[in-house]
């Protein structure tokens, strides 16, 4: 089966993009994890589809490299946001993208900038979900010996905050497995690690569930920086340092949305041929 794909990336964090709109391809998990097998498929962080929809201007889906689909992904949407700019599929300045986490708007702030409107927070232990009642703030958590301090919130995907001293030298592989498969997260989570630098700025290194550590990660930075206002260690408008570059985030007052602006930038687009 050959299969045609664009790749797009936003501060390293890499999409594999498959174009459903005139013709729908079945994607079982097996597939998923070939297309973005770094050695023997195309590679990339995540697979997003573009497909059409009742409800709003576009569909897509998130899958992550293990094939798991996903409710949110900020800055793959995006890079979908550019994308059906780019290949002329609309020429709207403000998209609506039905997502599994809802309807989301993408707006071109810029010719190389997009604002994606997350939605509120969900601030409720069960509804992000963890198996824990009420709000999840700077809560303890015992794993193997080590304490650690939890915050946790879902902006269409759980996350677990973890505010550190030195980033650099933490240890992001081996806690971040132990939390995104602790027993906590009826459906494993995100792990966000954050050094704070001043109250509008902080920097970041995140365990996306299913991918490992990447570049970056939108919702991730969007879900700290709202853990961020919740411990009153940042402002309401904060700067996200990651791996692969900045992202701006505003959890508005007004409207309880979270806002993030970032870049976006194309790959290359190609066929793969399938066995």
């Amino acid at each position: 089966m050959k299969i045609k794909f664009i790749k797009m990336q936003s501060l390293g964090n890499d999409f594999v993009f498959i174009d459903m709109t005139k013709k729908k391809i079945p994607l079982k998990p097996r597939l998923i994890r070939r297309l973005c097998d770094r050695r023997f498929g195309v590679g990339a962080d995540q697979l997003l589809t573009i497909a059409k929809s009742r409800k709003a201007d576009f569909k897509t889906q998130f899958y992550n490299q293990d094939g798991g689909e996903v409710g949110m992904c900020g800055n793959g949407l995006r890079c979908l946001a550019a994308l059906i700019r780019d290949t002329g599929l609309s020429r709207k300045k403000e998209l609506t993208i039905e997502t599994k986490a809802g309807i989301r708007t993408a707006l071109f702030t810029s010719k190389s900038k997009v604002r994606v409107d997350m939605g509120s927070p969900i601030l409720k232990g069960r509804q992000i979900p963890v198996n824990l009642n009420g709000r999840v703030i700077n809560r303890p958590l015992k794993v193997e010996g080590r304490d650690y301090r939890i915050t946790c919130v879902s902006v269409g995907n759980p996350h677990c905050v973890l505010f550190v001293e030195d980033l650099d030298k933490y240890p992001v592989e081996s806690v971040g497995k132990l939390l995104e498969n602790h027993s906590l997260f009826p459906q494993r989570t995100n792990v966000e690690f954050i050094q704070l630098i001043e109250r509008k700025k902080f920097s970041m290194r995140v365990w996306e569930r299913g991918a490992g550590e990447t570049m970056a990660c939108g919702s991730g930075a969007a879900a700290a920086a709202v853990a961020g206002v919740l411990n009153n260690y940042a402002d309401r408008k904060v700067t996200v340092k990651l791996k692969g570059g900045t992202l701006d985030i505003h959890w508005n007052i007004k409207d309880d949305h979270v806002y993030m602006t970032g870049p976006f930038e194309r790959v290359f687009e190609g066929t793969i041929d399938i066995v």
